[in-house]
């Protein structure tokens, strides 16, 4: 499968672990990833709440861009705070073909032009696994199941509300498609209060003590149902739960350390795929007990 592959800002900054992981991840699944090296900031939320039409402009730059990769199916990212953004922002622009025009008057001098088409689709790397790929062939590439680990999904805001954007309507279960991941991966899915909450990043820059003491309640949580491991698929999600743990902890006054998982990490392991190329010896908090769990399930079989 092909796919205009839009990898978002913060992967190629804060956590280049994530983008390498994709990267080795894709032809485990045999999907050609046409990176979308000339596309811009999605805006995360933030831009449109000073001018809407300069962050529906940004992200009607990148679908133009997207929808100009002959044969691709569509396009993919990794980074729910994208999907979040990127949705609201199109469905403003195909809501109105008069608002779409002038915005793509905005796209005229790269000779640009956002096309509303129904049948388009941009997917989060998590939705394009169950819905493009499906869970049965993902099962059958799986070669080193990850056995007696038990995972804590943590979906974040992004990709989970509001459900009726994110298309909640014609696949009802995408708020459970990370547990269904884990499961199909042969790792255990850990249920615990916050995995469909916010994780706090928003906040802080703002709101620091609240931010972290909502990351590290979330953690905790996870720990106290067992949890091995915590997994997200939005790299700001994964900002604050591993980046800015060490901290959480002093909030919430108690030791945390919690590997939190890339998703394609997680996906990447079951494949086959080293730890280390994955970027696993990258995290704020150790994977080493994650390695090592997976190492002796491997070895055991």
């Amino acid at each position: 499968m092909k796919v205009a592959y839009w990898p978002g800002c913060v992967s190629r900054g804060f956590t280049p672990e994530l983008h390498g992981a994709m990267a080795a991840v894709a032809p485990k699944l045999d999907i050609e990833l046409v990176e979308l090296d000339r596309a811009n900031c999605c805006g995360a939320g933030v831009i449109a709440e000073h001018n809407q039409e300069l962050v529906d402009t940004l992200n009607a730059r990148t679908f133009a861009l997207a929808q100009g990769v002959e044969g691709a199916a569509g396009m993919m990212n990794i980074c729910s705070t994208c999907q979040g953004a990127q949705s609201e922002c199109r469905e403003r622009l195909d809501a109105s073909s008069e608002y779409r025009e002038a915005i793509n008057e905005h796209l005229q001098p790269e000779g640009l032009t956002y096309r509303h088409d129904p049948d388009w689709w941009n997917k989060n790397f998590l939705w394009l696994l169950v819905e493009e790929i499906g869970l049965d062939s993902l099962r059958e590439r799986v070669v080193r199941p990850l056995t007696g680990l038990k995972v804590a999904a943590f979906y974040g805001c992004y990709i989970s509300r509001p459900s009726r954007r994110l298309g909640f309507d014609r696949h009802p279960e995408r708020d459970r498609y990370l547990d269904m991941v884990i499961e199909t991966l042969g790792a255990t899915p850990v249920d615990y209060a916050g995995k469909h909450k916010c994780c706090g990043f928003p906040l802080i820059t703002m709101n620091k003590e609240t931010s972290l003491r909502q990351a590290g309640r979330h953690i905790a949580d996870a720990l106290d149902a067992d949890a091995d491991c915590m997994v997200t698929p939005c790299p700001l999600c994964h900002l604050n739960l591993d980046l800015q743990q060490p901290d959480a902890a002093k909030r919430v006054e108690r030791d945390l350390g919690l590997p939190v998982l890339h998703f394609p990490q997680l996906v990447g392991l079951a494949l086959g795929i080293s730890p280390k190329e994955l970027g696993m010896n990258k995290h704020v908090v150790k994977t080493d007990e994650v390695q090592r769990v997976v190492a002796g399930v491997a070895a055991a079989a």
